[in-house]
């Protein structure tokens, strides 16, 4: 069992699953872009979950600069947000039920590498907010994955939190915090040699209720 007083958690491969709804609404978007106009398939939004802007920028569009990267991306982000607030995306199994029971235990937060509107759209287009006692994003504080989870963990004085997410990166954010792990292996990323879960369900197994 894992002792924590609060629970953050990622939002893409952790939360939800956005790839399918992205690769339809970019694809839509990019046909209005002809420097950037290309084939996108939810394999291709899947390999990018978890990254930055930047970062994610320059692996689907190598080609064009920062400066335009950065243009498009904040086109594409209020694209993608005014669709998902009304169709949301795809929760995992049992992700409702599960929240509720942590929150009755912990605060529980989260803290993404995305868009600045993105965390809101999530809570308004499932009704999920109330569960939930804060969150933060590089969107919104333009500091990394690592950072903004010890600025939410200060904000909001948790002394003993734990960090859920699906990715290596999402790993590597926990570490540069000084925060415990643990891998959603339902998601979109590998991650060895940590406590997982195969299910949001499993967090209430593993975390000391």
């Amino acid at each position: 069992m894992i002792k924590c007083d609060s629970v953050l958690f990622d939002l893409d491969g952790t939360l939800w699953d956005t790839t399918t709804a992205l690769a339809k609404v970019w694809q839509q978007a990019l046909i209005d872009e002809p420097d950037a106009r290309r084939e996108l398939t939810q394999a291709d939004i899947a390999g990018i979950m978890g990254m930055t802007s930047v970062e994610l920028m320059h692996k689907l569009f190598p080609h064009l600069s920062d400066q335009r990267g950065a243009e498009l991306f904040d086109r594409l982000c209020i694209i993608e947000d005014d669709y998902l607030r009304q169709h949301g995306g795809i929760l995992y199994e049992g992700l409702e039920e599960t929240l509720r029971a942590l929150s009755k235990k912990f605060p529980l937060a989260i803290v993404s590498n995305c868009g600045p509107g993105y965390i809101p759209t999530f809570f308004e287009a499932h009704g999920l907010e109330k569960y939930f006692a804060d969150w933060e994003c590089i969107g919104r504080t333009g500091l990394q994955k690592g950072e903004n989870i010890r600025l939410i963990s200060e904000r909001n004085s948790f002394k003993a939190p734990v960090y859920v997410g699906d990715t290596a990166m999402d790993q590597a954010a926990a570490e540069s915090a000084g925060v415990p792990f643990i891998f959603a292996a339902y998601g979109f990323g590998n991650v060895e040699g940590f406590p997982s879960v195969d299910r949001p369900a499993g967090l209430l197994e593993l975390l000391d209720l």
